[in-house]
């Protein structure tokens, strides 16, 4: 490559990654406005980080008072501090013999596979920090349990039911609009429920809103989903599903979801003589988490 093509790829790999369209859940969830703050910027301990301010502060309200002065009521706030996820691909070798009078066709070919990588493992990482650590009275999880008649699939899993969402729906009470992330058996479960759903899923299609089915805003995602453990706990990202574990769908009200895209760096090394190939791997900052664990959901 010659080297006077590193700045071009770089801008071409922001590009991706600020503009690809391949999690539905994320849109209009707007970027946290606060400063990004590099910390140890360049070195092995670099880290991006935001401080969020945050109340859950409420005036009391009085009706027909008569007693005066008011009484004075302090308001309270504080901060939240959170750390972007860093994602780092791994580090790719390209001969001087592929990229001798590279074409901009040529720099898309070669970062695909860098931006793929880094757009999947942000988006799953992002469902992964959304989904509740387990069950709680403002984190709700609920276990699917195939309706009235326990209805199974073909390999005994107990499907997701009209009833199960409407079960779901009453444990989110005042959340307000949730969105619902359905993992695919329960996207496919409901793709098998004509009588409740009709063709609403049938036809829903890029571009159209996304359809409302018992109060929740549906969508749905190709990569892989938090995993729960038979007791209901959230196993770390990236943990195998094994016997007794369960995808969980996830849900949550998007204006309780924060995301920030921090810094993305190249690194570029220059062919030698000696191994005349030329290196390229990068780094990405980015995080979409709940601000406080509340207004989350699971169906598992």
């Amino acid at each position: 490559m010659p080297a006077n093509f590193p700045e071009i790829w770089l801008g071409r790999i922001i590009e991706h990654l600020t503009n690809a369209d391949m999690a539905t859940f994320l849109e209009g969830i707007p970027e946290i406005a606060a400063d990004v703050t590099q910390i140890n910027a360049g070195t092995l301990t670099e880290q991006n980080k935001i401080y969020v301010p945050t109340t859950e502060f409420e005036v009391d309200v009085l009706i027909n008072n008569t007693t005066y002065p008011i009484a004075v009521q302090e308001y309270e706030d504080g901060t939240i501090e959170i750390t972007l996820d860093k994602l780092q691909t791994k580090v790719t070798s390209v001969s001087d013999d592929a990229v001798m009078g590279a074409s901009y066709d040529k720099i898309d070919q070669v970062t695909k596979s860098h931006i793929r990588a880094m757009l999947v493992a942000k988006f799953q990482k992002a469902l992964h920090s959304i989904a509740p650590a387990g069950d709680t009275p403002n984190t709700p999880v609920l276990v699917v349990t195939g309706g009235a008649d326990a209805q199974t699939d073909s390999t005994g899993r107990l499907i997701l039911t009209y009833e199960d969402l409407v079960a779901a729906k009453r444990r989110c009470k005042g959340f307000g609009q949730c969105r619902l992330v359905l993992t695919n058996d329960h996207w496919n479960d409901l793709l098998l429920d004509r009588k409740n759903f009709g063709n609403q899923l049938v036809d829903y299609a890029k571009g159209k809103p996304n359809p409302v089915v018992a109060g929740f805003e549906i969508h749905t995602y190709e990569g892989e989903f938090p995993k729960y453990t038979a007791l209901g706990v959230k196993k770390p990202y990236g943990a195998i599903l094994e016997s007794g574990d369960t995808e969980g769908s996830v849900i949550f009200v998007k204006e309780a979801i924060g995301k920030k895209t921090g810094v993305t760096r190249q690194y570029f090394d220059k062919p030698t003589a000696r191994g005349q190939a030329n290196e390229l791997a990068y780094r990405h900052y980015y995080i979409a988490v709940p601000y406080m664990a509340r207004k989350i959901g699971a169906i598992r």
